[in-house]
């Protein structure tokens, strides 16, 4: 992209990388590679924070486990590449199945991914600290408020809203360990009238994305070295009922301005205004290296002491510390 950004009327000295979801995790390895150093100026990452990668060891066995799945020895690499894509995806999850726990559940990703090879990713990316290779990249990074509500819409359940409060317990216990009733306790007292199931999407969307992007931020920020602002974004489509709430991916559309794309069933009579100013923002973050503007509140970068966070809805505004009280347990049960 930098080679040949002049020919499309780009900067070549002025490149943001960014990404959402899988390509926010794409981003976060980057910003660890010595190989990419220089190559870009700014960095987004949505929805896809990066702690941890997959270590050597474990996706060899994760090799060896798919090899075996589907009969082919290590000699026979013609054999897999003429594989139907089909026979190699129905491989993955068995031979998922036959791993060990990841050491950090909560932050180990992609089993088929990126991998700390010692060479091309040194190191893990931001654990237990950011990498200084890319010190000097400015960094805008978030979450949607209810990512998890998507994942969660194939259970009956969650999607009918029939979970129990004991359910909600197992389930939050399986992720949480000893923490589950602090947590319990904490999303009960703050959405009094939330149904099990919608505590659940909160809960899940917090050990899932949510702490992912406050560790990364926060040990970002510590380096002192470049800024990092946060930001949640907070609106609900209206489509099935509002059901899906501020899932993962409803920013995208708005980011790059796509709204009529997307049907009427997702619109709201305010959210081409909110595409205004979402689109504006990440474009003057790719411009300036800061995403302040006149259609947005006064964004303070993000630091330990403040944690200042932009909630993007109808209405943005800063919040110091979103769900605070409950923020040092899930880094605790993620990181052990």
């Amino acid at each position: 992209m930098r080679e040949h950004a002049t020919r499309f009327g780009g900067d070549p000295g002025n490149v943001t990388i960014f990404g959402q979801s899988g390509g926010g995790g794409k981003v976060s390895a980057l910003l660890a590679m010595p190989g990419a150093k220089s190559l870009f100026h700014k960095a987004i990452i949505q929805s896809g924070a990066s702690v941890r990668f997959a270590e050597r060891e474990r996706t060899t066995r994760l090799a060896d486990a798919v090899l075996k799945h589907l009969g082919l020895g290590e000699d026979r690499l013609d054999a897999l590449q003429a594989l139907p894509l089909e026979r190699l995806q129905e491989a993955v999850a068995p031979a998922q199945a036959t791993l060990p726990r990841p050491r950090y559940p909560l932050l180990d990703r992609y089993n088929f991914g990126p991998v700390i090879d010692g060479n091309v990713l040194p190191s893990q990316p931001f654990d237990p600290a950011a990498p200084s290779v890319s010190d000097d990249v400015p960094m805008l990074i978030g979450d949607t408020k209810d990512e998890s509500a998507i994942f969660l819409a194939p259970d009956d359940a969650v999607w009918n809203r029939t979970i129990t409060e004991d359910e909600l317990r197992k389930r939050i216990a399986a992720v949480a360990g000893d923490a589950t009733d602090a947590l319990l306790t904490y999303y009960k007292r703050r959405d009094q009238a939330a149904s099990p199931s919608d505590r659940l999407i909160t809960a899940l969307t917090a050990s899932n994305f949510g702490v992912r992007t406050v560790l990364l931020a926060e040990r970002k920020a510590a380096r002192a070295k470049a800024p990092v602002w946060t930001y949640r974004f907070d609106w609900e489509t209206p489509a099935f009922g509002g059901r899906l709430k501020a899932p993962h991916s409803v920013e995208v559309p708005f980011v790059f301005d796509t709204l009529h794309v997307i049907g009427e069933v997702h619109r709201t009579p305010r959210a081409q205004a909110l595409a205004d100013r979402v689109s504006k923002t990440w474009a003057t973050f790719a411009r300036n290296g800061d995403p302040g503007s006149d259609v947005i509140p006064t964004w303070p970068t993000y630091a330990a002491e403040r944690r200042a966070t932009m909630l993007l809805d109808d209405t943005c505004k800063v919040v110091n510390d979103p769900d605070g009280e409950v923020r040092p347990l899930w880094s605790k049960v993620a990181t052990g």
